[in-house]
Order: structure tokens, then C-alpha cells, then sequence
């Protein structure tokens, strides 16, 4: 199984970013999908999730600026990003707890996408 994670980039504060991440591979079901990120010297946190009913948990950080989707056709998930903030800045890393076709369940992760706000 693969995540691919796409666009990071560089905003002035204030803008908006979209981020998106693709699961492929052999997957024969996906459980949670989501996002976290972790800002240098610092631990990685939960930005947000959702759930294969598309219920969506976010950070408090976040809530109200953030929203996620998924499109479990297409094994996908996003996260627009608006009203970005310097505190912001991190690298962004998508998940999803993936049932793999005859295996087990697992937590799987994208290679991480910069995400710059400049003031």
C-alpha cells in the first residue's frame, strides 16, 4: 500500500492551500484517513480525520479554517486549507488505517508536503 500526498507549497498568511493524498495499492477496505504534521522541534500532531462514514475530527487549532473529505471510490482524502497562519508552517503527512486484501489492518503514511506561511 502507498500514500501520495500533493500540494504543499509556499502562501502569504491569510491564503488558502489544498491538500491531497492518493491510497493505492491492495487495499481492500479503508478505515480512517487524515492528516498530521509536525512544525520543526516539535512532536507530531493531529490535524485532522474522518471516518469511512465521513464524520470529520479536527484540532482545535484548526476548526473553523480547516475542512477534510474523502472520496472512498477513488481511496482519497483532502484537506482545504483557509485563512493559513505562520503557525501553520510544518510538514504535512497523510494517513489511512488500511485493511489490506489477504492481510491484516494497518496504519500506512504519505512521504509529507511542505507547507510554508509567510507573514
Amino acid at each position: 500500500v502507498q500514500l501520495q500526498a500533493s500540494g504543499g507549497g509556499l502562501v502569504q498568511y491569510g491564503g488558502s492551500l489544498r491538500l491531497s493524498c492518493a491510497a493505492s495499492g491492495r487495499i481492500a477496505s479503508i478505515n480512517d484517513m487524515g492528516w498530521y504534521r509536525q512544525a520543526p522541534g516539535k512532536q507530531r500532531e493531529l490535524v485532522a480525520a474522518i471516518t469511512s462514514g465521513g464524520i470529520p475530527n479536527y484540532a482545535d487549532s484548526v476548526k473553523g479554517r480547516f475542512t477534510i473529505s474523502r472520496d472512498n471510490a477513488k481511496n482519497t482524502v483532502s484537506l482545504q486549507m483557509n485563512n493559513l497562519k505562520p503557525e501553520d508552517t510544518a510538514v504535512y503527512y497523510c494517513y489511512a488505517r488500511v485493511r489490506v486484501i489477504s492481510y491484516s489492518t494497518g496504519d500506512y503514511w504519505g512521504q509529507g508536503t511542505q507547507v510554508t506561511v509567510s507573514s
